[in-house]
């Protein structure tokens, strides 16, 4: 893992509009069977850096994960990472079935900027809330996004345990000497509560 800066990188607020469009659009455009009809993007939005788009759904009081893709490291200039991760999230999520049509009105769209990865070296560098998690093992590996742990209230060991699990590996894998455990931090912002329809023009 890769990226420029040890830190999440920070936009305006038009910045972050921008993303959420290019996600949006990305996704109606598809399901519309049209070519995407994208915003400008400014010179922040071409810096190379990891990202991952996360949808979910509305209803009955309740947010539903409905897909979450991203890619790690720098490959992709930012608006370019947010386009595919938000197709993939919408059509190519294992987890899940594609997006449908009727769906898009109801979908919400978060993004995660990330920073790079550092190693940690002592586990009570972890901080729950603000750090994400990647560990990895041989050929396992798995990753949570820092606001996992504040949506279930995780704890540090908790933390590290549900992230192994992601890893297909067994809870207390974070013990061993050949286990990689690096931390990150994300930039996150998401649509308001009732996002806009996407035009089917």
């Amino acid at each position: 893992m890769h990226q420029s800066d040890s830190v999440s990188p920070q936009l305006t607020e038009t910045n972050r509009q921008t993303l959420l469009l290019i996600a949006r659009e990305t996704i109606a455009a598809r399901l519309s069977d049209r070519e995407p009809e994208y915003p400008p993007v400014d010179q922040a939005l071409r810096r190379r850096c990891g990202a991952f788009v996360t949808l979910h759904t509305q209803g009955h009081g309740k947010m539903r994960l409905r897909g979450c893709i991203g890619y790690l490291d720098d490959s992709y200039e930012l608006a370019d990472t947010v386009r595919r991760a938000a197709e993939a999230s919408a059509f190519h999520d294992g987890r899940f079935s594609p997006l449908t049509t009727d769906e898009l009105p109801v979908i919400r769209i978060e993004i995660s900027v990330l920073s790079a990865f550092q190693k940690i070296e002592d586990l009570l560098q972890v901080r729950p809330g603000v750090d994400g998690l990647f560990i990895c093992q041989g050929t396992h590996s798995g990753l949570l996004l820092p606001q996992v742990a504040t949506t279930y209230g995780w704890d540090r060991v908790t933390l590290l345990e549900q992230t192994c699990m992601k890893a297909g590996l067994r809870p207390n894998a974070y013990k061993l000497a050949d286990t990689t455990i690096q931390s990150f931090t994300a930039l996150v912002f998401s649509e308001e509560q009732s996002p806009p329809e996407a035009s089917d023009d």
